[in-house]
């Protein structure tokens, strides 16, 4: 019988960046529109205070992460650099490095020198890069994804939290949009947790409560600014 696994490592990048837009899109969108209804605005001034939250958010989103990433991506390529020069100048220092790595996690010595001239000569900056920066292809930096996964997602996210706002009572408005996100909240954190392979139940409650914790703080500040005659 064929043995398989299935790993989800290779989810890391886009799902933590798809994860975050969407539940800040969410909890920043509907936390904004709570505080505004609560202050007792109009159905249409809620609605543009949405509008330009979803916007303003989503290119901060994509700014910050792109930026971050590339910062990563950057150090990344620094280090690659600065090793393929230690590849060149000292290459018997770096092999014994290498072999030095693998008798620390557990080969025999000559094991490990062996494994060593064998991944060098197949491709020595590869297993410096993987073994010693700990840089391989499933997590290293990818700015654009990232920008892109937590702009579309954050748009996504954002845009719930408004479609209550054009089909609900004016008068349950806040309380609608604060309910609905929160069961959304829960679904997301709930998914993404089992698309990573981790506890569904632990992840739902965990973003219910800082949700839940957004919207009472910005409902209790435009109560205070309540803007009603």
């Amino acid at each position: 019988m064929r043995h398989t696994e299935q790993h989800r490592t290779h989810r890391i990048g886009w799902l933590r960046a798809a994860v975050l837009g969407a539940n800040d899109g969410i909890i920043s969108t509907a936390s904004l529109v709570v505080g505004v209804a609560a202050a007792q605005a109009s159905r249409e001034s809620v609605l543009v205070a949405g509008v330009a939250g979803l916007v303003a958010g989503a290119m901060s989103m994509a700014t910050g992460e792109y930026v971050s990433v590339s910062s990563q991506a950057d150090t990344e390529r620094a280090d690659l650099a600065r090793e393929q020069a230690e590849l060149r100048d000292a290459p018997e220092a770096e092999h014994a490095e290498l072999a030095a790595i693998y008798v620390a996690r557990g080969l025999a010595p000559a094991l490990a020198e062996e494994v060593a001239q064998q991944l060098t000569a197949h491709d020595a900056l590869g297993a410096h890069a993987r073994d010693e920066l700990g840089i391989s292809e499933l997590v290293s930096a990818k700015p654009v994804q990232a920008a892109l996964a937590s702009a579309g997602t954050f748009t996504g996210g954002a845009a719930l939290p408004l479609l209550v706002i054009l089909v609900s009572p004016e008068r349950w408005l806040g309380w609608s949009v604060a309910l609905t996100s929160l069961l959304l909240l829960a679904a997301l954190g709930g998914l993404a947790a089992y698309v990573g392979g981790s506890g569904v139940w632990k992840a739902a409650g965990r973003v219910s409560f800082w949700g839940v914790l957004a919207m009472a703080l910005t409902a209790a500040v435009g109560a205070f600014f309540n803007v009603s005659p």
